[in-house]
């Protein structure tokens, strides 16, 4: 929604959004899964440390950068820009990579598509 929320706030109608639920920032627009069910696609971005980086090193990065999401001030700005925070220990990062890879695995599968 960040690269498109300007365009639909100013001068576009929305005809849905494509996350799984109705996005509060437009609370008017159905999900796309309220016509297709199970349907989900929304763009999200991470912070990421090194393949070695101590295990130390990450809790306390996670600590800090869960804190920076929750403050009012910063959710207030994510949200103009369109954009919805979502906290958690990396564990929970590393289970939704793992899920989001596995779901566009599929649909790459099932449409035939290859790399060539």
């Amino acid at each position: 929604m960040p690269s498109t929320i300007d365009y639909v706030r100013a001068t576009l109608r929305a005809l849905a959004v494509t996350t799984g639920a109705r996005s509060e920032l437009l609370p008017d627009v159905p999900a796309m899964s309220d016509f297709l069910l199970g349907y989900e696609a929304s763009q999200w971005y991470e912070i990421a440390a090194p393949k070695n980086t101590p295990p130390a090193v990450i809790d306390i990065l996670n600590r800090q950068i869960n804190a920076a999401l929750a403050d009012p001030k910063l959710k207030a700005r994510l949200a103009e820009l369109g954009g919805t925070p979502l906290v958690g220990a990396p564990a929970d990062f590393a289970r939704h990579i793992a899920s989001e890879t596995e779901k566009w695995r599929e649909v790459v599968k099932f449409s035939g598509a290859s790399a060539d």
